[in-house]
């Protein structure tokens, strides 16, 4: 039986912890998914833009373990700055300025990002990124 999202966790808490665990995951090179059990749902689902080279719903702890070991081979360093963040009950709606260097060349984008993602047990089950401009992401050479 599902419980209900723990109030006392604040939409700030929950999304500190997920994007500190993506973070490290993606920053340590870690093939653990144990890693990302701490922050994400069994049975989590990412919905990526069609227009982006890691596209597609990525559900399972495998398969966000895909989707960030696909992003690590793209980004060598991806960071999120003035993260903002509204809650209603699981919803969790946050947008933040998100900073992507590119691994063939060095070069950075920074750009708007938000979010809608739903918690189950404290823990992403799903989400559901918009990019503020997908097209500035496929420029960056691979």
């Amino acid at each position: 039986m599902d419980r209900p999202l723990d109030p006392r966790r604040t939409a700030m808490q929950l999304l500190e912890n997920m994007f500190e665990v993506e973070m490290r995951f993606l920053q340590s090179g870690s093939e653990s998914l144990y890693m990302l059990a701490n922050a994400s749902h069994a049975e989590v689902v990412v919905h990526e833009p069609q227009s982006l080279p890691y596209a597609g719903d990525w559900n399972g702890l495998n398969g966000i373990g895909a989707l960030f070991r696909k992003m690590r081979e793209i980004w060598s360093d991806v960071t999120v700055e003035g993260l903002q963040a509204a809650q209603n009950d699981d919803m969790v709606f946050m947008s933040c300025t998100l900073s992507l260097t590119s691994r063939a060349n060095g070069a950075t984008i920074k750009q708007l990002f938000a979010e809608v993602l739903r918690f189950k047990d404290d823990r992403l089950i799903e989400g559901t990124p918009f990019y503020h401009d997908t097209s500035e992401i496929l420029a960056i050479p691979r």
